[in-house]
C-alpha cells in the first residue's frame, strides 16, 4: 500500500524563530479519487510571509486560523494523477491552496489551471499569491500617476519587487527598501528601481530626501518597522499606503509603534490595509491585467527553491529573517 507525507500544525507559534515543535509529520495511505473528485499529486509549493499570521490563533484575522490538527495552509502547483471529474484530466496541472502535503484529494474547487508551457517556478512567483497581491494592491489601492513617486519596502521581496516592476512600466519613481546589499543591488541593476535604501546601514531621512526630492506619493508597506514613520513624514498631501504585509511583527514579542497620525491628518493620506481573500473573485481580471506585462518582458523574477517538504519547516525562518533570495518554494 502506497503512502504519502503530509505535516499538520500542532501548536500556536510563540515570538521568536519557528520551531519544528509546531508541527507534526505523518504518513498517510494515497487515498483513491471517489465520484466527482480528483487526486492531485503537489510538486511544487510556495511558502508565503501571511502564512505566519495563518498559524495563529488571532479570530479577528481576514482567513481563519489553520486548525490544531489541519495539515497546514499554503498555496502549491501540482499533478492530477487520478480523475472522477468531467472538468478535469489526468495529467493537467492545476494552482491553487493545496496544503503542505504530497498528495491531495479534491473536488476541483479553488483550483485553477495552469497554462500550458508555464514553469512552476514562474506559476508560483508571478501569477499565484505574489502577482495577484502585487496587481491588485498596486492599481486597486495605490491609484498610481506617471512621474509620481513610489516607496515599497520589501522591495527585494516575492511581492515588493513585482510591485516595483509593475510601477516602472507606468513610469513611476521608484524607490526599494531592503536590509541586504546583495538585494538592493539586484533591486538597482536587475529590476531596474530608481533608487534603493538599506534600512539597516543607510541614514533613511537622508534617502528619502535625495531620492524623493518632490515627496513620496505611494508607499505599499510589506514588512512594518520604525522605517514607517520615515516615509510618512516624506509624504505628499493626499498620498496613499497601501499596508499589504508587516513581515517584521508578524512572530515579534513587542510590534513596533506605528506611524504618527498627525502628519496623516494634515496631509490628508489614505491608508489602505488589504488582504487577498477579499478579492479571489477577481482573480481573472487581475490575471489579465498582470499577463501583459509579464508577456512584455517587464516582470522578472528570482526564486529560492527548498527540497522536500519537511524543509517548509525552516523555511519559514528564511521569511522571518529575510535570508530567502526571491519567491521561496518548496520542491516536493
Amino acid at each position: 500500500m502506497s503512502t504519502f507525507t503530509a505535516i499538520n500544525l500542532v501548536a500556536r507559534p510563540v515570538p521568536g524563530p519557528i520551531g519544528a515543535d509546531l508541527f507534526e509529520v505523518v504518513t498517510k495511505t494515497i487515498p483513491t479519487a471517489g465520484p466527482g473528485q480528483i487526486l492531485v499529486k503537489q510538486t511544487h509549493m510556495s511558502l508565503d510571509p501571511a502564512m505566519v499570521g495563518w498559524m495563529s490563533p488571532d479570530p479577528e484575522s481576514y482567513i481563519p486560523p489553520v486548525g490544531l490538527g489541519e495539515v497546514m495552509r499554503s498555496a502549491g502547483i501540482g499533478e492530477v494523477v487520478e480523475s472522477n471529474h468531467p472538468d478535469f484530466t489526468v495529467g493537467e496541472r492545476l494552482t491553487g491552496m493545496m496544503g503542505w502535503t504530497e498528495y491531495l484529494l479534491t473536488t476541483g474547487e479553488g483550483l485553477r489551471k495552469v497554462q500550458p508551457g508555464l514553469d512552476e517556478e514562474m506559476v508560483l512567483s508571478i501569477f499565484a499569491l505574489p502577482g495577484l497581491t502585487a496587481t491588485q494592491g498596486f492599481f486597486g489601492f495605490g491609484n498610481p500617476k506617471a512621474g509620481e513617486t513610489i516607496v515599497i519596502t520589501g522591495g527585494a521581496g516575492s511581492v515588493g519587487s513585482i510591485v516595483g516592476q509593475l510601477a516602472k512600466a507606468e513610469g513611476l519613481n521608484v524607490i526599494g527598501v531592503s536590509g541586504s546589499e546583495e538585494k538592493c543591488d539586484w533591486m538597482i541593476n536587475d529590476l531596474g528601481f530608481d533608487g534603493v535604501i538599506n534600512y539597516k546601514t543607510d541614514d533613511i531621512d537622508a534617502k528619502l530626501t535625495a531620492l524623493a526630492p518632490k515627496g513620496v506619493d505611494i508607499y505599499f508597506e510589506n514588512t512594518g518597522g520604525p522605517i514607517q514613520n520615515h516615509v510618512i513624514n516624506h509624504m505628499n498631501a493626499h498620498g496613499r499606503a497601501v499596508v499589504c504585509g508587516m513581515i517584521s511583527d508578524y512572530n515579534a514579542q513587542t510590534p513596533s509603534a506605528g506611524p504618527n497620525w498627525i502628519p496623516i491628518i494634515k496631509k490628508r493620506i489614505t491608508v489602505q490595509g488589504f488582504a487577498m481573500p477579499d478579492h479571489f473573485g477577481q482573480l481573472p481580471e487581475l490575471i489579465g491585467k498582470l499577463t501583459p506585462y509579464v508577456m512584455q518582458g517587464k516582470i522578472k523574477y528570482r526564486s529560492h527553491v527548498l527540497n522536500g517538504l519537511e524543509s517548509s519547516i525552516d523555511g519559514l525562518n528564511l521569511l522571518l529573517t529575510g535570508g530567502n533570495k526571491g519567491k521561496l518554494i518548496v520542491k516536493l
